[in-house]
């Protein structure tokens, strides 16, 4: 692998975990977001699905985002009788997005996102040693 590879399959890394960061700043964001009425649907949690793709050009796999999905599992519910979203026995139904589980999951894209430019640091430093023993 050429570091012009290294290069653009870090990109691609990097931009796959700054849509995943943007899709959990996203759900954080409306943690909150309960429904306007008695029984509407709240806020639901978004996921990102990521996917290998073979790069002819490149001659090598790279990540790329699949899909933004939404997450299936159940609205916790809260006793709420003064909200104006509450059912007859005064629960809210509340978005299914955990903070915990959203922070562990933007600590790992960050790290992600890190490593992937630590490579183009790397790259650049070699390509740049390249040039100086040109001179």
């Amino acid at each position: 692998m050429d570091l012009a590879q290294a290069l653009t399959i870090s990109a691609r890394g990097m931009a796959a975990q700054t849509e995943r960061l943007r899709v959990i700043a996203e759900n954080i964001a409306n943690q909150d977001s309960a429904g306007s009425t008695p029984g509407a649907t709240p806020y639901r949690r978004k996921t990102v699905q990521f996917e290998n793709v073979l790069d002819r050009d490149l001659g090598a796999q790279a990540v790329r985002v699949k899909a933004v999905t939404t997450d299936a599992s159940a609205f916790p519910q809260k006793f709420d009788p003064s909200n104006p979203a509450a059912d007859a026995t005064g629960y809210v139904r509340m978005p299914n997005v955990n903070s915990f589980v959203e922070m562990m999951d933007m600590r790992e894209a960050e790290r992600s996102y890190s490593a992937n430019l630590n490579v183009m640091q790397a790259s650049r430093s070699m390509l740049t040693r390249v040039i100086d023993l040109l001179k």
